[in-house]
């Protein structure tokens, strides 16, 4: 019984302490989880997988750097999807906070592709692959412009180029030309696309959220409006497990990565948990 009154008793800064190396070490030597896609995920997927070569994705980075490591890695993985698949894609942000996030993560992906291509056709070039347009604002203006001709919200894309004389963008001119819209966001950004965008154009939404973020999100999947979602690191490690399976997309997965701390962190406070619960009610039974 001295050994439970004991732990009972444990100074909660071991517990921290404890806690902190087991958050940290993983990060130090990951180890690699494997998670099964949840039907959001999948859902997702197989819908930009199914894209037709004449339309486009369209990746909006609604989100700042305050939530870059849980969203960052969703928007590396649905790239990856696109450029091995071969799927035109056009990305914007709602938020002038965004430019920089998604000029990384495009430069990213490109340049990973690009390393291992043999030939002009292999290779991932900005303009017939993919298209940066930029930031415009306001958001309304920009969601209900889109529908009607993506040019005209965005006469020059990010890089100062006139976006008609882009050869992407001959084919690509307003949400007919669009298979989905994926609005990568840590706010109510993705009903916004689904408010305007699709009531007013039938475009179809995908969303990748943050964690607590994606409650708000489960009732507009539900009812179909959104045609999957990703929900926080866990979305996006389960995105990342279904590029590189069905694909064999290789790359660094740093929302796997992330969630192999979350699990184990999970464990340790899982069995804080069943270790305290095991004294208090020894300690009970000793006093009775």
């Amino acid at each position: 019984m001295k050994f439970f009154e004991k732990l009972m008793k444990i100074d909660r800064r071991i517990i921290y302490l404890i806690l902190a190396l087991v958050v940290i070490v993983p990060f130090l030597r990951p180890f690699m989880i494997h998670p099964k896609a949840m039907p959001p995920v999948e859902n997702l997927y197989n819908y930009i997988d199914s894209i037709p070569p004449d339309k486009a994705l369209v990746i909006s980075v609604d989100y700042t750097p305050d939530t870059e490591p849980e969203l960052q890695p969703m928007t590396i993985a649905l790239l990856r999807h696109a450029f091995a698949r071969r799927i035109k894609v056009g990305v914007l942000t709602l938020g002038v906070l965004g430019l920089g996030l998604a000029e990384n993560a495009l430069t990213q992906v490109a340049n990973e592709f690009n390393q291992r291509a043999t030939t002009r056709e292999d290779s991932i070039i900005y303009g017939r692959d993919y298209v940066f347009w930029g930031w415009q604002t306001p958001a309304l203006t920009v969601i209900l412009g889109m529908g009607e001709r993506i040019s005209r919200v965005f006469s020059v894309d990010y890089y100062g180029n006139k976006t008609e004389t882009l050869p992407m963008m001959q084919k690509i001119k307003n949400y007919n030309n669009v298979g989905i819209v994926v609005s990568v966001s840590a706010s109510a950004t993705p009903l916004w696309y689904i408010t305007y965008g699709q009531t007013s154009f039938g475009i179809k939404v995908g969303i990748a959220s943050t964690a607590v973020q994606a409650a708000d999100m489960y009732p507009y999947l539900n009812s179909g409006q959104a045609t999957g979602l990703l929900s926080g690191m866990k979305g996006g490690a389960e995105y990342e497990e279904l590029v590189q399976t069905r694909l064999g997309i290789t790359g660094r997965r740093r929302a796997t990565e992330a969630m192999a701390a979350q699990t184990s962190a999970h464990f340790t406070i899982i069995a804080f948990i069943i270790i305290g619960n095991i004294g208090f009610f020894a300690l009970r039974r000793r006093k009775k």
